[in-house]
């Protein structure tokens, strides 16, 4: 199977809100779940059932959540044909920001370097991103500082992280997409994502969704709720699952009929670029 005939391209689409409900579905491929805890790491991986020369995403988590209160959205993304890796460490009140980062990496190496399915599934290494929420993203920006072959960091209601996301994001130069929350008193876009954005080295789009919440991007409920504001939104995750899908079909694989939800206007939420 040849890398473009591995993923489905999204239907044509008229307007954001089309795009939106398009790439918010499911995907054209069935998926399969696996264990990270093979090569040491603990955590889980969703895949296509099969296809060579995949893209790959290694996904973040907040903290204290386990990564099953992302399972909506990465199960999503391996339906539209990306491999997606998410490590379950670092889950204690004072996890380690560099050790998370160095799980991500080796997520994503593992993609790379291991045939999966049996042999049916391989990643592609030049069609491969960091993705994470609150301090996931900030862990993902530190792994893509460090990260060779990388084409695009995605971060969710981004936090800043010690060593510093904001320096990690200056020596990021892949495209990057900033998903902000409106409302979010965790991780105040104006404290955390927005001098992330401006510190990019690269192209970078910052996504402010206005009615989001910190943890809007969560699914399911967690002891961990009781001391963080706000609550789970399936709107808020349905439009993040479409602009992820979107943004990272078109720098993954170089699939542009969701690019009204890279570039445009879509409602409810506010963009700012910089090339």
């Amino acid at each position: 199977m040849s890398p473009t005939s591995a993923f489905a391209r999204p239907p044509e689409v008229r307007s954001a809100r089309e795009a939106v409900s398009r790439l918010a579905d499911k995907g054209p491929h069935e998926v399969l779940r696996g264990d990270l805890g093979m090569v040491g790491v603990p955590g889980v991986v969703f895949a296509p059932t099969e296809g060579l020369g995949l893209p790959a995403v290694a996904f973040g988590h907040d903290w204290l959540q386990p990564v099953g209160r992302y399972a909506e959205l990465l199960r999503h993304l391996a339906s539209w044909g990306i491999v997606v890796a998410a490590p379950d460490s670092q889950r204690g009140a004072l996890p380690s920001h560099a050790r998370f980062a160095a799980d991500l990496r080796t997520a994503l190496e593992v993609c790379v370097g291991v045939r999966l399915g049996d042999g049916r599934i391989s990643v592609d290494g030049r069609r491969t991103a960091l993705v994470g929420h609150g301090i996931g993203g900030g862990a993902a920006l530190l792994a893509a500082a460090d990260t060779p072959r990388l084409a695009a960091v995605v971060t969710i209601a981004v936090a800043q992280t010690r060593p510093s996301a904001l320096d990690a994001a200056r020596r990021a130069t892949v495209p990057a997409l900033h998903i902000a929350a409106g409302r979010d008193t965790v991780a105040p876009s104006a404290g955390h994502a927005e001098p992330i954005a401006a510190a990019a080295g690269g192209p970078v789009w910052l996504r402010t969704l206005r009615k989001a919440e910190h943890t809007g991007f969560l699914d399911g409920r967690h002891w961990s709720d009781m001391l963080l504001t706000g609550s789970p939104s399936a709107k808020t995750r349905q439009l993040t699952r479409a602009l992820v899908t979107a943004f990272l079909l078109h720098h993954l694989v170089g699939e542009d009929r969701g690019d009204v939800l890279v570039e445009g206007k879509v409602k409810g939420t506010e963009l700012i670029t910089r090339s």
